[in-house]
């Protein structure tokens, strides 16, 4: 039976996502059930005067360019309070990742609310995230859509992939992925990492109306994967390997479960195992087979074919490996 991806919906990093997260690892089904959230903060506020409307709140966004954001929120709040949405959103913002202050979702959904209402896109995504979760406002799911597909419509690349998990979540099935779709495209074409990954996922499996295309899909695991996303890079593997959407090639599959497992994939981790014991696409080394599974093993995968590797191994390879795991931490 054709696997349907099922895609959890994107919020904000400091609010977890409304619908479950994946299932620990296991051997049954490499490939986790739903895609991880893609962040909609980063680590460093990107400075975009974009992101607060047509027009920066001046002083104030200077100040929140300088990392003065303290200083940021007192200039914006008189301007926010008196209707500005530029200032508005600068102060939700602030609120949102604690930038000289406490963290206060309640604060931010307030401000991107207001802002919302005056149409900042920025605003519209993140409030219409908030209302998805119902955590810090009433939960409002039309509402939620409504902002969800302007924003979208706007070219939010963000909200383009959460309108479409959310057509997917209206409509089960095949009608929901073939409503997702052009908006999978769209982030796709945004360069967003999870777009490209669910368009690849459609196109791997095909509906009633987009025929399975497995060469465009190993085109968008391919360009997912060298944005680091880590699902994509195990996915990649292992077409190169099953020469599936293209030539086989063992070397290269060997090169994107390496780097999978690197970035913590645990299945692809127990996969890469598999390919040290078996010497495809490098040479044959237990060791390094061994390393990799207890490293997957910690992880809480188990696999029987590699448990019974590793009761062949010697006690003084499985210390070897041991040691070896311990530095691949």
């Amino acid at each position: 039976m054709r696997r349907l991806p099922i895609i959890a919906l994107a919020i904000s990093a400091v609010m977890p996502g409304a619908f479950a997260q994946a299932a620990a690892p296991t051997e049954k089904d490499d490939k986790p059930v739903m895609l991880r959230q893609p962040a909609s903060t980063d680590a460093v506020p990107t400075i975009d005067p974009n992101r607060f409307g047509d027009k920066p709140a001046d002083e104030a966004f200077g100040a929140f360019q300088r990392g003065l954001y303290l200083t940021a929120l007192n200039l914006a709040l008189p301007r926010a309070q008196k209707g500005d949405p530029a200032a508005q959103t600068l102060a939700a913002e602030i609120y949102a990742r604690g930038l000289g202050v406490p963290i206060n979702q309640t604060e931010a959904a307030r401000w991107y609310g207001e802002a919302a209402e005056q149409g900042v896109v920025e605003a519209q995504f993140r409030y219409g995230a908030m209302l998805l979760q119902g955590r810090y406002v009433p939960r409002d799911k039309a509402k939620a859509e409504k902002l969800m597909k302007a924003a979208a419509e706007a070219g939010n690349r963000m909200a383009q992939f959460n309108y479409g998990q959310l057509m997917m979540v209206d409509h089960p099935g095949d009608a929901g992925l073939d409503e997702a779709f052009p908006w999978f495209m769209k982030a796709a074409g945004a360069r967003l990492a999870d777009g490209e990954y669910a368009v690849s996922q459609i196109y791997a499996n095909g509906t009633l109306k987009i025929p399975r295309d497995d060469k465009k899909a190993r085109a968008y695991l391919e360009r997912a994967a060298k944005q680091g996303y880590d699902t994509a890079q195990l996915d990649l593997a292992a077409w190169y390997i099953e020469g599936r959407g293209g030539p086989r090639d063992y070397q290269t599959g060997f090169r994107w479960m390496h780097r999978a497992a690197i970035t913590g994939n645990v299945a692809a981790q127990a996969r890469l195992a598999r390919l040290y014991r078996d010497g495809i696409g490098t040479d044959g080394d237990s060791i390094e087979a061994a390393a990799w599974y207890i490293v997957a093993r910690r992880a809480g995968l188990a696999a029987h074919d590699l448990d019974s590797f590793m009761d062949g191994l010697s006690e003084d390879q499985i210390k070897q490996a041991m040691t070896r795991a311990n530095r691949l931490r």
